[in-house]
């Protein structure tokens, strides 16, 4: 029988074998989920209890629930594997795994739970469940409530406009949300994938993608990346280009300086152009990892010395930015301990994994040896925090004193050392120290203080050596964790926050709370990791799927809640998340037609708003801060004087905000109809909100609007033309002899300090 099949008659026996049936059995899959597994089996059992740990050789074996192809077959067989212990007794009745667990019986793992803690209790509930002494831990922690009970989802209008303005920098057309309209949801998935063919969402991929990898961020030029051993005679390239048919000196001087930001930029963006190109060609997104090329560009190549090899290929020799594929010759160096062993006579490509610019973003020391590479490897592509693996050693002194070589002889130590080490060999050829290069073997040979070079357990054979890092990118981009990792990377980007983390404190009052709202999560993510599996990883589903999710069309909940645990349940649900400089950047520029152009740039507020450079700030600013608060006031000060007086001076068909009023239209009862519906229009095209001339937020605004204008009256005199900085054109000021202009620039002022509008 085919392995997957064996798997799934297995699954299917399991309710039985558990005396479990239906929903029961998922019921008390999940109650073991939450509890004994959350609070005892996934910190202290599992780390030795599998293939390859320490325990591997014991009966009681458990699997991998992120590692596995089925991931509730493995809950299931985990829960299983507790039930057949804890049947278990020593000649007193008492019950084995209660005493292996806090170290008796030679337990090799020694005492990992302390007697009367809550991880003990939650395994001695689950001793008296299993044996029939107790029933309590049949049902799901949640009470049997569905998860989603109570909570309501933003409108289909509303998620039209988000997901166009997030993956298209743009509103949505008037097809698109006629086309929503009719068919609702189900009409969405056409609108996305024609959004998804966008300049724009490639650049928001680009975008997404850099905040996770990081890979403009290394230290110096971006040249140095292609180091003086390898590329001596071409990476300065830029250096010796002509510009004798220039004759002003100083402007000479400025097209050198031009030319080699051009060809630094070039360089920086190899890495997103990687993922541009594979989504954009449809290809399986495993090649982030297995891809056999780089990307470059007519600048870049030369810094390669392969332009003339590929020249033929560039549409435009003089855009510095289009990128095409090219596989790049095996590395020659000055020395033979630079010059990069081929059995193809080709680099050995392994995707973003291999590129220079990864590899000296992530640089390696005499005392790190790698292992800050597998770190970040472990965390970019399988979703796997290591330095969470195990706690850490509670008296390194003492296992210094104890063992020869910690790291491969303390089992504090081995923990971890046996997932990371291997790795860490795998990448030994990649080893320049002096911060010119990335590859170079030791002369010393690898470390013999280290475990062998390898992967999980499978040893890296030395004739794979040359091409140790595509070894390592086949096995890595196979493993389940690979898929669910990726579709964890577009829920950042698509929520601007990280998925829910395990919790870890297990005497926490919230615990069980929390622990359900991160399976619910877990479940769903990993929902969307298989489908992404399975259809061939088309990055491009993993956002449709995502943007359909409940948890991403989430808007509130139907009725306030006195439950604090229901409450945790659902605090990760929807999206409310401060726009980054870039996205409302782009916001004003698809409201409005123009963009304020203060956010983003090299002289901006960039980083004051909450950006990265990704080097010394990788981390965006979720909170807004009182220098935030400031620049949101300034542009909506500047972006309103700026746009009312320009809108009302285009035709009223062509106006974009003032379709329906003309500046001379002052607050009465007569006019007052017009101006609510100019409001509501406001609203929509604003805040994409759906308020109607009648509702109390236009009440609200219309009022503003009606108080302005009534104050400048009550003073008798004021300018009939609006200030010079505010004019239309650029040369005249307007007419605004009853001061609605300015009363109309109050009420845009007032919606772009809106949460709706600086929150998506």
């Amino acid at each position: 029988m085919p392995p997957r099949l064996f798997a799934f008659a297995l699954f299917a026996l399991i309710p039985s074998a558990l005396g479990l049936g239906g929903a029961a059995a998922a019921a008390g899959v999940d109650a073991f989920a939450d509890g004994v597994w959350a609070k005892v089996a996934r910190s202290t059992c599992l780390k030795c209890h599998k293939a390859g740990g320490d325990a591997e050789e014991s009966a009681f074996l458990l699997r991998d629930p992120a590692r596995a192809e089925d991931p509730d077959a493995a809950m299931a067989h985990n829960r299983r594997s507790f039930v057949e212990i804890a049947d278990a007794s020593e000649a007193d009745g008492r019950p084995r795994v209660l005493l292996k667990a806090t170290g008796g019986l030679d337990h090799g793992g020694e005492d990992v739970l302390e007697l009367g803690s809550e991880r003990y209790r939650e395994l001695e509930r689950f001793v008296r469940t299993a044996r029939g002494e107790d029933a309590s831990d049949r049902a799901g922690r949640g009470g049997g409530r569905p998860f989603l009970d109570g909570v309501e989802m933003v409108s289909d209008a509303r998620l039209l406009r988000r997901l166009t303005l997030s993956l298209a920098a743009r509103l949505p057309t008037d097809a698109e949300r006629a086309a929503v309209a009719r068919g609702g949801l189900g009409a969405l998935g056409a609108v996305l994938d024609a959004a998804m063919e966008e300049e724009a969402f490639y650049d928001r991929l680009a975008e997404g993608f850099e905040d996770i990898f990081l890979t403009t961020g290394i230290d110096d030029n971006a040249e140095t990346v292609l180091s003086y051993e390898h590329f001596e005679k071409t990476r300065l390239w830029y250096q010796r280009w002509d510009f004798s048919d220039i004759e002003d000196e100083k402007e000479r001087q400025r097209a050198g300086w031009r030319l080699a930001d051009q060809y630094r930029e070039a360089i920086a963006g190899e890495p997103a152009a990687l993922i541009k190109h594979i989504v954009r060609e449809g290809r399986p997104f495993t090649e982030i990892l297995t891809a056999d090329y780089i990307m470059v560009t007519p600048f870049s190549a030369r810094g390669y010395g392969v332009y003339n090899e590929v020249e033929d290929r560039f549409a435009d020799p003089d855009d510095y930015l289009e990128y095409v594929p090219v596989r790049i010759a095996a590395l020659k160096g000055r020395s033979r301990a630079t010059d990069q062993e081929s059995a193809t006579g080709f680099y050995p490509h392994a995707g973003l994994l291999s590129t220079f610019q990864y590899l000296r973003r992530y640089p390696t020391t005499e005392t790190n040896r790698n292992r800050l590479r597998v770190r970040m490897f472990y965390q970019h592509f399988l979703g796997v925090d290591v330095l969470a693996l195990a706690p850490r050693v509670s008296d390194a002194a003492t296992a210094s004193l104890e063992h020869e070589v910690p790291t491969m002889q303390a089992a504090d130590c081995v923990v971890c050392h046996k997932i990371i080490d291997p790795v860490a060999g795998v990448f030994q050829d990649y080893y320049a120290l002096d911060g010119k290069g990335v590859y170079l073997r030791r002369k010393e040979g690898w470390f013999t203080d280290m475990f062998a070079p390898g992967f999980e357990g499978e040893a890296l054979p030395e004739a794979e050596r040359w091409r140790a890092l595509q070894w390592l990118a086949e096995r890595a981009s196979g493993d389940p964790r690979f898929a669910v990792a990726m579709v964890e990377h577009v829920w950042y980007i698509l929520s601007g926050r990280r998925p829910s983390a395990a919790p870890e404190d297990v005497a926490h009052p919230l615990f069980d709370a929390r622990q359900r709202a991160y399976r619910e999560q877990r479940r769903e993510l990993e929902r969307i990791a298989r489908g992404f599996a399975a259809d061939g990883f088309d990055l491009k589903g993993v956002f449709k799927a995502l943007a359909l999710s409940p948890f991403y069309r989430a808007d509130g909940l139907a009725a306030a809640l006195a439950d604090p645990a229901r409450e945790a349940e659902l605090a990760d649900l929807g999206l409310a998340r401060l726009l980054s400089p870039e996205q409302l950047e782009r916001k004003l520029a698809a409201v409005f037609g123009r963009d304020w152009g203060r956010l983003t740039g090299r002289e901006s507020f960039l980083l004051l708003y909450g950006g990265i450079d990704s080097k010394e700030i990788t981390e965006r600013i979720a909170d807004p801060s009182g220098a935030m608060g400031a620049i949101q006031r300034m542009m909506a000060n500047e972006m309103a004087c700026k746009t009312v007086a320009l809108d009302f001076a285009k035709d009223p068909g062509e106006r974009l905000l003032f379709p329906g009023v003309e500046p001379d239209l002052v607050p009465s009862p007569d006019n007052e109809p017009a101006l609510r519906a100019a409001i509501a229009h406001l609203h929509a095209h604003v805040l994409g909100r759906e308020d109607a001339p009648g509702s109390e937020e236009v009440s609200r605004t219309y009022a503003l609007f009606a108080g302005v204008v009534g104050d400048a009256r009550e003073r008798g005199r004021f300018e009939g033309v609006d200030i010079y900085h505010c004019r239309a054109d650029g040369e005249h000021r307007v007419p605004d002899p009853e001061y609605t202009v300015r009363a109309w620039r109050a009420v845009l002022t007032y919606l772009l300090r809106r949460q709706e509008f600086l929150y998506e």
